[in-house]
């Protein structure tokens, strides 16, 4: 399984992005897709999940401002980020995680927030 993330760049303060995340397989057989994150010299961290059933989670540094949803007729899973701040730049990966816990990752995308 291969997932592609597209979508990232340089946005100013406040502006919008949305990030695509297209599977190689239909996204249908993934228990939870989502969107981590990494800044430089910090953590990964897990942004956004969507669980087969469209059931979400979200950081609550994202709540209000990014959307995650999926789209199981193209096999691709989008984060609509709205309002960001400089403090969301980062690279953000693509995760898959299957019904027998195993799990996919992206190549990432960078996004910085910068005037």
């Amino acid at each position: 399984v291969q997932l592609v993330e597209s979508g990232g760049g340089l946005v100013q303060p406040g502006g919008s992005l949305r990030l695509s995340c297209a599977a190689s397989r239909r996204i249908f057989i993934f228990n939870v897709v989502g969107w981590y994150r990494q800044a430089p010299g910090k953590q990964r961290e897990s942004v956004a999940t969507i669980t087969s059933g469209d059931s979400t989670v979200y950081a609550d540094s994202v709540k209000e401002r990014f959307t995650i949803s999926r789209d199981n007729a193209k096999n691709t899973v989008y984060l609509q980020m709205s309002s960001l701040k400089p403090e969301d730049t980062a690279v953000y990966y693509c995760n898959a995680v299957n019904f027998g816990g195993y799990q996919y990752w992206g190549q990432g995308t960078q996004v910085t927030v910068s005037s």
